[in-house]
């Protein structure tokens, strides 16, 4: 375990565990507040992010601004990462053994964090961080706790732009997230 947001940083910033870190501009480690009680876990960069170094900056990332703020908050007030730190080449989705070489960076950021919930971005975020056989349509919106911390899979903001007969879905998975933000604040 790091003793620091830095030191985290500087790993992230020097991996070169896999192979995605050869063809990329930036590693996007994720940004937002590092005390959060809410973390949102995405899949990993595309394009824009990777350009711009910052997580969720592309047309999803705005899809996922106009979330938060419904559900009364900020990208400030939250912290927002991926699993993987590089970009995958055509924004395919991460192998898992490219997951796995990451999974040690995002397990310290949320130790780091501590936060009370997780809303996990998509399948991808579901499958390698609840388990390999997670199908996110029959199984968003539905509660995992792992050590204290409460895990809630939803649509990708991706997907709700390709789809948006899923945003009814992904809305009503979110007022369960602020339903459980508030239980847990009036324990």
């Amino acid at each position: 375990m790091k003793t620091s947001w830095q030191s985290l940083y500087d790993e992230i910033f020097a991996c070169e565990k896999c192979e995605l870190c050869r063809r990329i501009h930036n590693k996007v480690p994720g940004q937002g507040d590092i005390h959060a009680r809410l973390m949102f876990i995405g899949e990993g960069p595309g394009a824009d992010e990777d350009m711009q170094g910052m997580a969720f900056v592309g047309a999803a990332g705005q899809l996922l601004t106009k979330m938060i703020a419904a559900m009364g908050m900020t990208r400030e007030e939250v912290y927002i990462c991926n699993i993987v730190k590089c970009r995958p080449p055509q924004n395919r989705t991460p192998f898992p053994e490219e997951a796995a070489a990451c999974l040690p960076y995002l397990r310290e950021q949320v130790a780091l964090v501590r936060p009370q919930v997780i809303v996990l971005l998509g399948a991808t975020a579901a499958k390698t961080l609840l388990r390999p056989d997670f199908r996110i349509t029959r199984e968003h919106g539905q509660w995992e706790e792992r050590k204290g911390v409460w895990l809630l899979p939803t649509y990708h903001p991706a997907a709700l732009l390709r789809d948006e007969s899923k945003k009814r879905d992904a809305w009503h998975d979110l007022q369960l997230v602020m339903a459980k933000l508030k239980d847990l604040e009036a324990q």
